[in-house]
């Protein structure tokens, strides 16, 4: 995949969206490109790609359509990233997969702010023994 400013970006999933992609791939007929591609009005393949505004307001449709209210892709995006942390992915994982440059992007995407309640070192596992023991 092509990222903002043209790197090559590879992009993890599931094995069971593999499977399922391949699955998908093989019933519609073709075994290699893109996998978003435009449908005509004939439900034929036209073209080798979707437009991003054509992704655009498909995401906005489908979302409608299960009453997800008013979401854009990039929404998709950020909740991958939110739920990615929130089940204690890397925080370097997660920056790769996003694309960013620097991790302090990512910080700022998710929102993360330090946690003096909960902090790491409170997770080191480290007791002071008394003086004179």
């Amino acid at each position: 995949m092509h990222g903002k400013g043209g790197p090559v970006r590879s992009v993890p999933m599931p094995s069971w969206t593999k499977a399922a992609i391949d699955e998908w791939m093989a019933a519609a007929g073709f075994i290699s490109g893109r996998i978003f591609r435009a449908v005509n009005k004939g439900d034929k393949l036209a073209g080798e790609s979707m437009t991003a505004q054509s992704i655009f307001e498909t995401v906005k449709k489908y979302a409608a359509e299960i009453g997800a209210g008013n979401i854009a892709p990039h929404d998709l995006r950020r909740t991958f990233a939110k739920l990615a942390h929130k089940g204690r992915a890397a925080l370097e994982q997660i920056q790769l997969s996003l694309g960013h440059a620097s991790i302090q992007t990512t910080e700022r995407y998710l929102g993360v702010r330090q946690d003096l309640t909960d902090a790491p070192c409170d997770h080191l596992g480290l007791k002071l023994s008394s003086f004179g023991d």
